[in-house]
């Protein structure tokens, strides 16, 4: 754009609004954001001082325009780049341009799906190793053991026997401790001087020091032993880069790993919660979901061919994390000025996108707070699928999407065939955190 372009933004709110908003939009954002998307459109402003400004939006035009039509002039945000990274280093999900390529495709191969059946026997055991001593007939808090069996899938696929249960165990407390206090940090700027000068960054920073310790024991032990072992360590130590034909140095591995561990460990276990959550209110769903069980197995005995048949499993899981997706909003900043859905926006915008209103905007879904996991079959799955983003899109689509999608289709044809669920209540709290993370999901397990 030319220097003398005007600059303009969807509808302002306003700052008087804004400040008298900002404590309750800091504890749940989700009702404020719901109210001005209903009173502005599907896009809504916010400026910051003389230029800056900062975009909300729910409009599916400009979720695919950033992500995937115009993805390069759109970086991510501090909040990922700054705030991730100083706990997590520079890995997939906190780095861009030319540095997030060259690891991008490195990695990808790693997470090819022909790489991820040769992981599902060994998945499969872990849960039903976890699964095997659900408490029936009593109301349970699903969130905590879905968030074990999810940590514990990706830290056996990753590293399978190379690691204590003490080393287990501390890694899963560093990893929420960390993410606990990174939300503080974003969410209570404002307080970064009273974070700085109590400790707090200094005790955190310490702890993810720690991780990486007890993360690159394993890795050395592992290449001191020159064994070949069939998980994720191993196909990550195979990689090679294209131009040098080198490995990854083992400071970059940690990084990618520590990343796998927090991404793919908890917006598994909220998914899990919230679709156990569902089906326990939908008996009906619970019902089909058996039938297409009892059927596959009739047909089949080998996992990988029963996974490819979990038609009926799939479209609920998508149903589920249409009304509550894991990762519920994305942010990016433009590198150029650029041209947004008809807006002229200045380099540097910040722009977000809910991917909770999104997929509940009624302008893309029919009764879009009802859960119809029929959206995602036959004719209309190809339909929902343009409005779907359960992974993100584009280029810097969630890596472990495959391996999320067997983790969890094994996870519910394991309960369901076994066990009648019940929820205890008709709605589910949450919070949204980094992830949409369900609050008092409580069920009751019985045997079918």
């Amino acid at each position: 754009m030319s220097v003398s372009t005007k600059y303009n933004y969807p509808p302002k709110i306003s700052i008087l609004r804004f400040f008298l908003d900002v404590e309750g939009v800091r504890r749940d954002p989700i009702p404020y954001h719901r109210r001005y998307f209903d009173k502005l459109g599907d896009s809504f402003s916010i400026q910051i001082g003389v230029s800056r400004h900062i975009i909300l939006s729910r409009n599916n035009d400009v979720a695919e325009y950033i992500l995937q039509k115009n993805q390069k002039n759109y970086y991510k945000s501090k909040f990922q780049s700054v705030y991730l990274s100083k706990y997590l280093g520079n890995g997939l999900l906190t780095v861009d341009g030319e540095f997030w390529l060259k690891q991008r495709r490195l990695i990808q191969p790693a997470f090819h799906k022909q790489k991820m059946n040769q992981l599902v026997e060994n998945m499969e055991q872990i849960i039903v190793s976890e699964l095997n001593n659900l408490i029936e007939e009593k109301s349970i808090d699903l969130f905590p053991v879905m968030s074990e069996l999810a940590f514990n899938v990706v830290a056996k696929s990753l590293f399978q026997f190379s690691i204590s249960d003490e080393k287990l165990n501390r890694i899963k407390f560093i990893i929420e401790e960390v993410q606990n206090f990174l939300i503080k940090e974003i969410r209570l700027p404002h307080k970064a001087w009273w974070f700085s000068i109590s400790g707090q960054v200094k005790k955190h920073l310490k702890l993810a020091d720690e991780n990486n310790k007890i993360i690159q024991e394993i890795i050395e032990e592992r290449i001191a032993s020159k064994s070949e072992v069939n998980d994720l360590l191993n196909m990550l130590l195979e990689t090679r880069y294209e131009d040098s034909g080198e490995g990854m140095p083992v400071v970059q591995l940690i990084d990618e790993i520590k990343i796998l561990f927090t991404a793919g460990h908890e917006t598994t276990a909220n998914a899990l919660t919230f679709t156990l959550h569902l089906l326990g209110n939908h008996p009906d769903a619970q019902l089909k979901i058996f039938d297409e069980i009892v059927k596959i197995e009739s047909e089949t005995d080998n996992v990988i061919e029963q996974l490819q048949k979990m038609t009926f499993i799939n479209a609920v899981l998508n149903e589920s994390m249409r009304l509550y997706p894991p990762a519920w909003i994305t942010d990016r900043e433009n590198v150029e000025d650029d041209n947004l859905a008809g807006f002229n926006i200045r380099k540097g915008t910040l722009i977000g996108v809910s991917f909770y209103e999104l997929h509940r905007n009624p302008k893309y879904w029919e009764n879009p707070n009802e859960f119809i996991p029929e959206r995602f079959l036959g004719e209309q799955k190809k339909k929902s699928l343009q409005y779907f983003y359960p992974f993100g899109a584009g280029p810097r689509m969630c890596i472990g999407a495959g391996f999320a999608i067997y983790e969890m289709c094994l996870t519910l044809s394991y309960i369901v065939k076994r066990y009648v669920i019940k929820s205890t209540k008709n709605e589910i709290q949450f919070n949204p955190l980094i992830t949409l993370k369900p609050v008092g999901a409580e069920v009751i397990f019985s045997k079918r």
